[in-house]
């Protein structure tokens, strides 16, 4: 009788060391837990340390503009679920559209889409602070990956949208220069136009049909501890559907007018950004990133539009098993986007992740559709969930296992497809909350380190 203890003994150290074995290779864990009281909305500011990759360059705090640490969202209501799907949709189809005429050979002038630049102000979702003018004067803006030109609105604005701060006011900036229609900065625009006293005028559409024109201008701009002379701005005069409390947009994109591109010089053309896993949470937004540190890495893909950044996705992994979808699929490449909510699939790549999930969430009631997410889920009365994981996989290897925040919004799966195989599809917010998502542009890759807010 002896021997059989010693025989189960065998047994579990074999077992365990299995595990471990698995552990060790990433295996292991098939499933993570969200906190839903976590996820609830907060009415205080919680301020966890956001630790960017370098100690290098520039960091700025970064903040969900609808949440507590907002400096932009005391006269703000959050905007429900449909309401911001709706905004999403707008954005993501926008850039689909985009995207696919220009890969066809289509002529931006004769497409009817707004071609100039950016999407739609209200589907922005971070904010950062800067300083502005030889005074430095406070700026609330949200930072937008899909588009270049920066503005802010100014003084004289007639029509203008609420905001939180006080208008620029050019005249009170000794720095505070407007360019001339001649100019270099002026002719790189897209579709400029001239003033009658020859001042430089932009116009930026977006694609909810929401506009912004006034004078290309160049002033001081204050970064945290760092200042940037010459700064590209538009200077906004007037508007046209918008409704937020921020106080213009910061461009971050790849072309030539966007932060990223002026400050090479100084911090180099890598930047990373930390979206925080709840809108009472804090994040950063690193200009001069490293690029070493942590990082798992994917090359981009080389786009007809310079504005976005795009990567191959290759396969998604759901419980720690790859699903079997056809390589073609994904083909057309993903946008890399932080104004996106949702992340977008190709229609067989979503089915297999939809029916992947369910399979693993069998525990929980199902729920209506909420807007285009139909992956819904009843979680009355649960005050944690078992989710299974998901893992995107990149070209050159890069896996990318999204934190439990990065799976579900509100109680849905946050995915949604695109319109046909093989279209380009888009990374949303969700699925890049609390990673470190590097933009090294130099070494033409994305990366992404996870935990770093």
């Amino acid at each position: 009788m002896a021997s059989v203890p010693k025989l189960l003994l065998l047994v579990l150290l074999c077992s365990c060391y299995h595990s471990l074995v698995a552990h060790a290779a990433g295996g292991a864990r098939t499933h993570k837990v969200l906190d839903m009281d976590a996820m609830k909305p907060k009415t205080v500011c919680s301020e966890p340390k956001a630790v960017p990759s370098s100690v290098n360059g520039t960091t700025l705090p970064l903040h969900h503009r609808h949440g507590p640490c907002s400096p932009a969202s005391s006269n703000q209501k959050m905007p429900t679920l449909e309401e911001m799907l709706q905004r999403d949709q707008l954005r993501a189809s926008y850039i689909q559209r985009k995207l696919s005429r220009a890969s066809s050979g289509v002529q931006q002038s004769n497409v009817t889409v707004p071609t100039t630049l950016g999407t739609s102000l209200n589907t922005g979702e971070y904010v950062i602070t800067v300083g502005l003018g030889s005074q430095a004067a406070t700026q609330r803006m949200l930072i937008d990956t899909g588009s270049d030109v920066s503005w802010v609105q100014c003084k004289p604005c007639p029509q203008c949208h609420d905001q939180a701060d006080a208008l620029f006011d050019p005249a009170a900036s000794s720095t505070y220069a407007p360019f001339s229609c001649s100019s270099g900065a002026c002719t790189q625009l897209d579709q400029p136009g001239c003033s009658s006293s020859q001042q430089c005028q932009y116009r930026v559409s977006y694609g909810d049909g929401s506009t912004t024109t006034g004078t290309y201008s160049s002033d001081t701009l204050k970064l945290g501890s760092d200042t940037l002379r010459s700064f590209q701005f538009g200077c906004s005069h007037v508007e046209s559907g918008f409704n937020d409390q921020t106080d213009g947009l910061m461009g971050l994109g790849g072309g030539a007018q966007s932060l990223v591109s002026q400050t090479a010089g100084t911090f180099g053309t890598a930047f990373s950004y930390c979206l925080p896993p709840t809108s009472s949470s804090a994040g950063f937004l690193k200009l001069g990133a490293g690029t070493s540190s942590g990082f798992v890495k994917t090359p981009m893909v080389d786009a007809e539009i310079p504005t976005y950044y795009t990567v191959a996705l290759q396969a998604i992994r759901v419980g720690g098993r790859q699903l079997s979808i056809p390589p073609s699929v994904f083909s057309g490449g993903s946008v890399v986007d932080s104004g996106t909510i949702i992340t977008r699939l190709p229609p067989t790549a979503y089915k297999a992740l939809s029916a992947a999930f369910k399979a693993g969430m069998k525990q929980y009631k199902p729920a209506p559709s909420s807007g285009f997410l139909d992956t819904c889920f009843d979680f009355t009365g649960q005050t944690t969930v078992s989710l299974p994981t998901v893992a995107l996989v990149f070209s050159g290897g890069a896996v990318v296992n999204l934190d439990a925040t990065g799976i579900i919004l509100d109680n849905c799966l946050a995915f949604a497809p695109t319109d046909e195989d093989g279209s380009f599809g888009i990374i949303g917010n969700v699925q890049q909350r609390t990673f470190e998502v590097l933009y090294d542009v130099a070494g033409g890759s994305v990366g992404f380190r996870a935990g770093a807010c």
